[in-house]
């Protein structure tokens, strides 16, 4: 950090960019090279001992928020290089661990009778349960220190003959609030008290707590692995607190632990718990039963989940999405004629509105996730459309002239015929007893089997659905690179910003993200729209493969990390990224109104 006092103190004490910190200048020696001339080479990588604080512009209105990204060797940590298994979870359990020493610094600083930009502040990503990739904390290869400082900025490259390949590193990123007009208090910050704070996290590190959480990892993906090959869609352990404290995502206090039925207890890998089998699944009950609790569990179990969040062991097919209605949404060229028969004047097989209906939005999600790889829908009848999802006897007898197929006479053909299972919330109507092949009951947040109780009543009220023919689920569109693209029309500058009310604004686009329900924070949203940002401009394809693109996105994050999507040019976006599924990525595309999204075979 001697280089980096350096150039602050060279620095006016007003200045507003910081150009020598980011730039890095340093005239090097190289003695084992003494015909060589001392030349200039930049790096802003600054480093105490072993560990490296690399300082970036977070972006051009920011010049005094820089971004640090510390690299600490595992070796310093006294820990191994984690399993493609294991590292996100690795990395997750160093993030929580780091951010109290961050709190600590920020309690120092704070004086509530001055904003941020006059105290200082140090900015470090919050995790909610969830554990996903981030861009946060991760782990990669980093080059080592390989000289010596001097006097000023100058650097001796070290000639001991040793090699120093680069080193597997655990990489924390944090943004950093320089005070106003108050070097020294930036020099104190940056040269002292951060890397003081990062000492004080390498010599308290508890391995044993990382290797809890990489062992949670581990059977985590391993009940993942066996309920893929299993007749089972979803687990939940017993033990498991499923409800959220007021106004958070903690574990409430004094909750009732779940506790399986005593007929759907199985047990995996040394946990008990209760297995919901593939198909049709419906939990019904009382208001305030706990049943919507439930299935925001198993919604949750598509993620995995920290240690004491009390859903850790609620395990999902991590296919599944959420599904509701989303009235006014834009939809473009689906095939929903499974739900819908006819409307007038148009062809459901080729369905577009830029206003969807409750029952036309609905089942447009429906036929875009299964064509999305969806193997388990989640649906509470609370967000759904009521013609959508139901029409009893009575009703159908009255009204002859019906468009709607209800979900009920295609829920069983879903799985039947495409494997798709489907787990609901119903709390109104029976309908759906007829056509379940499992059947719950919450009482008093405790779970009951009524199934065969459910199907006699069925049966000795005369219940029985007659079921609509086969139908087509097929979905034939091709995107073609008209509107696709972040440059707003006549505009030689991009647009991309994230609006805390929940829209992507890209190009011309304004995206509405309120119905992705399975988008678990912000960060996320972000990374979403950078992710779009960066197969627009790379794009050159007129007719675009955006499945393959996608997967070719994604594998790369896989071997770079997801930090390279992020553009320092938008000044709205946040810099901390956590990475969605490929399912929301799809999602957003298909909520696009601009873009020409056209039925196969027309232009």
């Amino acid at each position: 950090m001697k280089r980096l006092k350096n150039k602050l103190l060279a620095m006016e004490s007003d200045t507003s960019t910081y150009r020598e910190m980011y730039e890095g200048s340093m005239v090097v020696c190289d003695p084992a090279h003494p015909t060589i001339l001392p030349y200039v080479d930049y790096s802003a990588t600054y480093y105490r001992e072993s560990v490296g604080f690399a300082i970036s512009v977070t972006h051009k209105l920011a010049q005094d928020k820089p971004t640090v990204l510390i690299t600490i060797p595992c070796a310093t940590l006294g820990i191994e290089i984690p399993s493609r298994e294991t590292e996100n979870a690795e990395a997750d359990f160093c993030l929580r661990a780091f951010k109290p020493y961050m709190d600590e610094l920020n309690a120092a600083l704070y004086n509530r009778s001055r904003p941020d930009h006059e105290n200082g502040k140090y900015y470090v990503c919050t995790p909610g349960g969830e554990v996903v990739r981030r861009n946060a904390a991760y782990f990669a290869l980093f080059p080592q220190k390989d000289y010596e400082n001097d006097a000023g900025s100058e650097v001796y490259l070290l000639s001991d003959g040793i090699s120093r390949p680069p080193l597997m590193c655990l990489c924390l990123l944090v943004q950093v609030q320089l005070p106003k007009r108050k070097l020294r208090k930036t020099i104190q910050m940056l040269c002292r008290d951060l890397p003081d704070a990062v000492d004080r996290f390498i010599l308290n590190f508890k391995r044993e707590g990382l290797e809890n959480a990489a062992a949670l990892a581990r059977k985590q993906a391993a009940i993942r692995t066996w309920l893929k090959e299993s007749d089972y869609c979803a687990f939940v352990a017993n033990g498991s607190i499923l409800p959220r404290a007021k106004g958070t995502d903690l574990p409430m206090t004094d909750a009732i632990p779940f506790q399986s039925t005593p007929g759907d207890e199985i047990e995996i890998f040394g946990v008990r718990g209760m297995g919901i089998k593939k198909g049709v699944t419906v939990i019904t009950g009382g208001g305030y039963s706990g049943k919507s609790t439930l299935l925001d569990a198993i919604s949750a179990g598509i993620y995995d989940h920290v240690r004491g969040d009390g859903r850790e062991l609620c395990i999902t097919d991590e296919s599944a999405v959420t599904i509701s209605a989303e009235d006014g949404r834009s939809v473009r060229h689906v095939n929903i004629s499974p739900f819908i028969k006819w409307l007038p004047g148009g062809d459901t097989s080729d369905f577009s509105t830029e206003h969807a209906s409750g029952s036309t939005s609905q089942a447009a999600n429906i036929m875009e996730a299964v064509h999305m790889g969806a193997k388990l829908l989640l649906i509470d009848e609370d967000r759904s459309a009521t013609n959508f999802m139901i029409r009893d006897r009575m009703m159908k007898a009255l009204i002859e002239k019906e468009p709607i197929t209800p979900f009920t006479d295609r829920v069983d053909e879903l799985y039947r015929a495409k494997d798709v299972s489907t787990i609901l919330v119903i709390g109104g109507s029976g309908e759906y007893l007829s056509v379940a092949d499992k059947i719950y009951m919450m009482e008093d947040y405790l779970i009951h089997d009524v199934t065969e109780k459910s199907k006699h009543i069925c049966h000795s009220c005369g219940i029985k659905t007659e079921l609509p023919p086969i139908a087509d689920w097929g979905q034939r569109r091709i995107l073609y690179s008209d509107g696709f693209t972040s440059y707003p029309k006549g505009s030689g500058t991009e647009r991309l910003a994230v609006s805390d009310m929940g829209f992507i604004i890209i190009g011309d686009e304004k995206i509405d993200v309120r119905g992705l329900h399975d988008i678990v924070c912000s960060r996320q949203l972000d990374t979403l729209g950078f992710m779009l940002r960066l197969i627009e401009v790379t794009n050159t394809d007129r007719k675009i493969d955006i499945e393959k693109k996608i997967n070719e996105l994604y594998e790369r994050i896989e071997e770079e990390g997801i930090d390279f999507v992020y553009s320092s040019f938008f000044t709205t976006c946040e810099r901390f990224l956590d990475l969605p599924r490929k399912q929301e990525f799809m999602a957003l595309i298909n909520r696009m109104r601009n873009i020409n999204l056209a039925k196969e075979g027309v232009v």
